[in-house]
């Protein structure tokens, strides 16, 4: 079990903030459900609208912050990956293919075994 600390939003102004967001992101939906009438770029632009300005207000929260923080680390820590070679990748597609269709096999036979058990030996039916 991982020990890890959970971090949560404990400033008010944090709550206020992510809860306007999520009110925001709300009013985007509910403007396009009631924008019924006018042509498809309106009704999206007042979702994608109600998307940018809930993104901007988050933007400005500590967990916002923490959360851009977080996507560079974590972009700046695949940028440091060793990713396989295509050989390495296909090698190790073989086996995993192999490896499902040997599983496959497996199950198959015993599921057949366990029906020629119980239904052929201990019941009789044919």
């Amino acid at each position: 079990m991982s020990h890890q600390n959970v971090e949560t939003v404990n400033r008010t102004a944090d709550r206020v903030k992510l809860g306007l967001a999520v009110v925001v992101v709300a009013a985007g939906i509910v403007a396009y459900s009631v924008l019924v009438n006018q042509p498809g770029y309106v009704r999206v632009g007042a979702f994608v609208a109600g998307l940018v300005i809930a993104a901007i207000i988050v933007w400005f929260s500590e967990t916002g912050r923490r959360t851009l923080a977080f996507g560079r680390e974590s972009y700046s820590e695949t940028r440091r990956v060793v990713w396989p070679t295509r050989q390495e990748t296909t090698r190790m597609t073989a086996v995993v293919f192999a490896f499902v269709v040997a599983m496959g096999v497996l199950l198959w036979v015993a599921d057949k075994l366990l029906g020629w058990i119980i239904y052929g030996l201990l019941l009789g039916w044919n």
